[in-house]
């Protein structure tokens, strides 16, 4: 989430053997079949405050492997990026990538920084058709509000994730904090920021993930 300047990190966690200097090797009767999983986000998704290699998505490639999936994992969050800043970058990771499924993970920041839903939902649904006209597959994962933004606010900021998987037919965790954020212990899942999911969070977030993805793997 938004963290300032000299905070923004970006992580390019390249997973399942798609490079020699990433440190992984898929068989070449494998290589050739692998899927390419595409995850556009914000700090959520971009190991921000964590130490390197402990963040969902690298949890992603684990299981990945474990389960003998063949798939490789492109990791191209931003810490503190919002939905405009996806939108702008997108095409040349499509391009550059060709995934097969495209995960994003992005609005957060947005609500933080108190823009326009309309924008929101504008930004989130050219990044899904753009996915989608390239042949990926699309996973949004939804985002939910503090109740100090306001009941009214909470609920048209979630269902602008909504909305957009139903126009573009698209998957949809409906909210990614799901049993970090909203359980009476939330507190010991946060870092001491209590904005930013702790380690301990991510094995969670990753169960909210992969039910969804698997489905869209097959």
């Amino acid at each position: 989430m938004e963290q300032g300047t000299k905070l923004i990190r970006r992580h390019f966690i390249v997973s399942g053997g798609a490079l020699a200097a990433a440190g992984f090797a898929l068989r070449p009767s494998l290589a050739a079949t692998a899927k390419v999983i595409l995850v556009v986000g914000d700090s959520l998704s971009a190991e921000y405050g964590l130490p390197r290699g402990r963040g969902w998505v690298a949890l992603l490639d684990a299981r990945l492997r474990a389960e003998g999936v063949p798939a490789r994992v492109i990791n191209a969050s931003i810490s503190g990026d919002t939905t405009a800043g996806g939108r702008a970058r997108l095409a040349p990771l499509l391009e550059q990538h060709k995934p097969d499924v495209v995960i994003i993970e992005l609005g957060g920041n947005d609500a933080l920084r108190g823009l326009d839903l309309a924008q929101t939902r504008e930004h989130l649904l050219a990044m899904t058709s753009l996915a989608q006209a390239s042949g990926a597959r699309v996973l949004l994962l939804g985002m939910q509000v503090p109740p100090n933004y306001g009941a009214d606010y909470a609920r048209r900021f979630a269902e602008v994730f909504r909305e957009v998987a139903r126009e573009r037919r698209a998957a949809l965790v409906p909210f990614f904090l799901k049993n970090v954020a909203d359980v009476p212990e939330a507190a010991a899942l946060f870092q001491a920021d209590q904005i930013h999911p702790n380690e301990k969070a991510q094995a969670i977030m990753l169960d909210n993930v992969w039910p969804q993805l698997r489905k869209l793997l097959r």
